[in-house]
């Protein structure tokens, strides 16, 4: 459940994001710290829904997770604050 993963099922993924960001676009009126709920929001039943459909495993979406938050953190390292 990789972003390589997502690229080799059929190479949508640039235009998906083209239009995820358009849509954020659209929305930028909203304060950020909304956005950011929303999206957990989305995130949570697609990742529910991937899980039922048996699209993917429970160990995988740990691994997606962990994966994020390392990613979402990764600042905090560089600049040395926590």
């Amino acid at each position: 459940m990789s972003a390589a993963d997502a690229m080799h099922e059929d190479g949508t993924i640039e235009e998906c994001l083209d239009e995820f960001a358009e849509l954020l676009d659209r929305l930028r009126d909203y304060p950020l710290s909304v956005l950011a709920v929303a999206l957990r929001v989305h995130l949570q039943v697609l990742l529910q829904v991937m899980l039922v459909g048996e699209l993917c495993t429970r160990p995988e979406v740990r691994a997606f997770l962990k994966e994020l938050e390392r990613e979402a953190l990764e600042y905090e390292g560089a600049s040395g604050t926590a």
